[in-house]
């Protein structure tokens, strides 16, 4: 039997979410985001959405920022940083080969979030058929507000979704909209891997997505979840 070894020095603690009316957060175990879930925000960015399943990429579980009011820091190495307003579903369990119609039950709350995007980054990187990791997964890249407990039946599955940068609205979508729905991208992703509790997935957002600079303020809104305040400093 092997023997149980001590860390050789000490890590960054792990990333939580607050949730609603409790003491307790929930433990960040890894970030998922799906791409272009939105029809018209798939036209925006060049692509047939009627011709693409979905497909995913990830974000180290450390590029959290949680809380009802949030301020991150304008990132190194990028002109143009953008926002993404998405409803983010946590998983309490999970598994590989998720079935469609058992998924929402792997479901442990939801919140409204912001994925950031180092664009200029993200496209030089797209032109040169290079990974746009760095494009994506950026310290204070996946901003999220406070989560909320939800069951399979009760999670918010319609109802809009907005973002407003200094009170001027510059997304607004609706969570029917989606064109694969929470339950399609859970049990999809668990195809490719299998999930865990603590896993964050980004649902993708709706069109209007644009640049913000230093000084810019943005609340994020979706159906069901508290809004997320995010200052850009």
């Amino acid at each position: 039997m092997t023997a149980i070894r001590e860390p050789a020095f000490a890590v960054a603690e792990r990333s939580t979410v607050p949730i609603v009316g409790s003491s307790q957060c929930f433990p960040v175990n890894r970030i998922f985001c799906v791409g272009r879930n939105y029809a018209a925000h798939a036209r925006e960015m060049g692509t047939d959405p009627e011709r693409e399943p979905p497909f995913f990429f990830a974000k180290p579980a450390d590029a959290i920022l949680s809380g009802s009011t949030c301020s991150l820091a304008y990132p190194p190495r990028t002109k143009d940083l953008h926002f993404e307003v998405e409803l983010v579903v946590g998983l309490k369990s999970g598994g590989l080969n998720i079935a469609v119609e058992n998924a929402l039950d792997d479901v442990f709350g939801a919140c409204v979030g912001i994925d950031f995007t180092r664009r200029d980054i993200q496209a030089a990187a797209k032109a040169t058929r290079r990974p746009w990791d760095m494009g994506k997964g950026f310290d204070g890249s996946a901003v999220v507000g406070e989560m909320v407990t939800f069951d399979a039946r009760s999670l918010p599955q319609a109802g809009p979704i907005t973002l407003t940068v200094n009170g001027n609205e510059r997304q607004r979508g609706d969570l029917s909209d989606m064109i694969w729905s929470t339950a399609e991208v859970i049990a999809e992703l668990s195809t490719y891997l299998s999930l865990k509790a603590g896993d964050l997935i980004f649902t993708g957002t709706p069109d209007g997505v644009g640049p913000v600079i230093a000084g810019d303020r943005m609340i994020a809104e979706a159906e069901g979840v508290p809004t997320l305040t995010t200052s850009i400093i």
